[in-house]
């Protein structure tokens, strides 16, 4: 084909597996952000106009069509680039996440349209209490000045950070711009939805996964021409176009939900922050319990910091006691210490409601032979299959695989010999049933809880009285406020402080806070016992009195030493293949060529604590660095020393919260 003029030719990113543009023809100059549909090998694809320079020398082939649909904004384009820079991604894959041809599509004659941007400004809000109001001017203030800035908005569980944050996003709607909150589960937070249109006089625009395909692309179209001025949504929302963003608000700062750990693999706390001094908008991070970047952040001054340290409407913050399993033990097979129990007893004789909290799904999390202690695992993963009754299924967590109940032991052929250790929800659920007969029991976990219907149902029962007891893994920790709530009993407070976890202690303490918090939130007093064989760890210490600050100085000064985040940089290297000895040699491949230096430390290869998932073999290694050295260019300088196999795997996580 014919070379296009020079004037003409554009360079076109696709959201594929590629970093650099292809360079295409067109009829007429065409800005950035400009979405054209393009041909690639025998198909026809949607890609977007970039601002790099095209390559002069390659024949071209021209574009197909320019889409009648509004260019993607600068400040998304100079995001996608810096997401990928950062986490050492392709860029197509990263424009992936903001475009999607399905996406793109014109809403059809028989669509049902929904009203966008009825969010009202001058709708009355609740009265805020002087802390919040003084906390909200502040946050008003930032907005107006339409500039970049961070501010951690930190609170006690139920001191109304949502509605300080609230008037925030009335000051954007008043300046004429947009607002994005992200949740760190959208399809869960029915009742954060509830107190927005309270708040507002109108529904917000909601952005998750499981909208249908209709509403997603209607709510895009409307986000892109600007009609939706507020969007809720999951950690993908913040790739959405908004042409006038004013503010993004992360809830729930802390939460590990906000790091997406395949594909892209990048922290949505984090990236909210650069796409809001993209965006020259402000950004909020709000939490009863931030993590330990942000409280450091916060003290260096590069974050502003605002606190409300009693709760809102004249309620109290629970007492928090610990019940030493070792003195207080439960019932042999039982899992409910006497204690506890009798807190629940007399919970439910005041009329009051009571949570236990266990962080574990299904039955039990272990199934062993009686007879000769085979355990039941995973075929693909290095994980014991968890029993899961109200399936009738052996259920692994990680790859889904699932099968029934074997008759007889794989191992020693003994029949009706396995036998469930320890408990899951559904054990707890049990035992509830048999000691308390006549009270009314829920169970809230996501086998149990499908989608924001169920989650809806779930919680409008509970606000009703519709249920006595509510038996919960972390699903019941993220927000709920239910005024008759107000005991909570932790079943195993332990869970998660084993291990070498850098993060473990920060994690549980913020998990059991937020579930603590779900006690005593209305006029009653509430009441948390945590059961712990050793009631004297430092986290359970910290939860006993409240003193958070105390503990996260501790976290502070163990991790301070030896550089660890957030006192140094971090980075995993991850290699997977499905042959184990392949795996092994692309490690040590690595490790030959590891970087090393003054301040450049590189652990590993090592399995990795999965060390089989989803039928691949994983070996870990561990890049930390010092502060000042910059680890994306070690890394890339690193990984282009390397052979590595293309039948192997390398993925790279930047900033690692989980190391599983």
């Amino acid at each position: 084909m014919e070379a296009a003029n020079r004037s003409t030719r554009v360079s076109v990113l696709l959201p594929y597996k590629f970093d650099t543009p292809f360079t295409y023809a067109a009829a007429q100059a065409l800005p950035p952000g400009t979405l054209v549909r393009v041909p690639l090998g025998t198909r026809m694809v949607v890609g977007a106009v970039w601002a790099d320079a095209p390559d002069e020398a390659v024949k071209t082939k021209p574009i197909g069509e320019v889409l009648d649909f509004a260019p993607l904004p600068a400040q998304l384009l100079a995001f996608i680039d810096w997401v990928g820079a950062y986490t050492l991604s392709k860029r197509g894959s990263v424009l992936a996440l903001a475009l999607k041809e399905g996406l793109l599509a014109p809403p059809t004659k028989r669509a049902k349209t929904h009203a966008f941007g009825g969010a009202d400004p001058a709708h009355p809000g609740p009265a805020l209490s002087t802390q919040q109001a003084m906390a909200a001017e502040r946050l008003r203030g930032a907005v107006a000045a339409r500039a970049f800035s961070v501010t951690l908005l930190d609170g006690v569980t139920g001191s109304g950070k949502t509605e300080v944050y609230l008037e925030a996003v009335a000051q954007a709607l008043r300046e004429g711009r947009q607002a994005l909150v992200l949740l760190p589960e959208i399809a869960l937070s029915v009742q954060f939805l509830q107190r927005f249109e309270r708040r507002f006089g109108a529904a917000p625009a909601v952005w998750h996964s499981e909208l249908t395909p209709a509403l997603r692309r209607e709510t895009f179209r409307a986000v892109a021409q600007g009609r939706a001025n507020v969007v809720i949504g999951a950690r993908s929302a913040l790739f959405l176009p908004f042409p006038a963003l004013g503010l993004i608000v992360v809830d729930e700062e802390h939460e590990s939900a906000f790091k997406q750990e395949d594909g892209v693999i990048y922290n949505a706390r984090d990236m909210a922050v650069v796409r809001a001094r993209l965006s020259a908008a402000p950004c909020v991070l709000v939490s009863a319990t931030p993590s330990l970047e942000s409280v450091e952040n916060a003290a260096s001054g590069r974050y502003a910091r605002l606190d409300l340290p009693s709760r809102h409407g004249g309620a109290t913050l629970p007492l928090v006691r610990a019940i030493d399993l070792r003195a207080d033990p439960p019932a042999r097979g039982k899992f409910l210490s006497p204690a506890l129990l009798e807190a629940m007893r007399e919970t439910l004789a005041r009329g009051e409601q009571a949570m236990l909290f266990l962080n574990r799904r299904g039955y039990a999390p272990l199934t062993l032979c009686r007879r000769c202690g085979h355990r039941l695992s995973c075929p693909n993963c290095t994980a014991w299959l968890v029993e899961h009754r109200s399936h009738t299924r052996l259920i692994c967590h990680h790859c889904g695989h699932n099968t029934a109940m074997p008759e007889k032991c794989p191992a020693c052929e003994a029949e009706g010999s396995f036998v469930p250790i320890g408990p899951g929800v559904e054990r707890i659920a049990e035992e509830v049933s048999l000691l308390f007969p006549e009270a009314s029991a829920l169970v809230m976990a996501s086998d149990h809880i499908c989608g924001p219907r169920q989650a809806a149902e779930a919680a409008a029962r509970i606000t009703e009285r519709g249920a006595d007891i509510v038996i919960g893994t972390q699903m019941v920790a993220k927000g709920w406020h239910f005024p008759h709530l107000t005991l909570v009993g932790v079943v195993d407070a332990d869970l998660g402080l084993a291990g070498g976890d850098l993060r473990a202690g920060e994690r549980t303490v913020q998990m059991l806070h937020q579930v603590a918090g779900r006690a005593g939130r209305a006029q009653a007093p509430g009441t948390v016992l945590l059961q712990s064989f050793a009631p004297e760890h430092p986290v359970i210490a910290a939860l006993i009195s409240g003193n958070l600050q105390d503990f996260y100085a501790q976290e502070a000064a163990a991790r301070r030493p030896g550089h660890w985040p957030p006192y140094g940089r971090l980075a995993a290297l991850i290699v997977s293949a499905t042959n184990e000895k392949l795996a092994d040699q692309t490690a040590r491949a690595l490790s030959l060529t590891a970087p090393r230096g003054p301040g450049i430390e590189v652990l590993g290869p090592a399995p990795a604590p999965y060390a089989l998932l989803r039928g691949r073999f994983r070996r870990r290694l561990l890049l930390k660095t010092a502060r000042h050295v910059h680890i994306q260019a070690l890394l890339r300088d690193w990984l282009a020393q390397t052979e590595i196999n293309h039948s192997s795997r390398v993925d790279i996580d930047i900033d690692p919260v989980s190391f599983m």
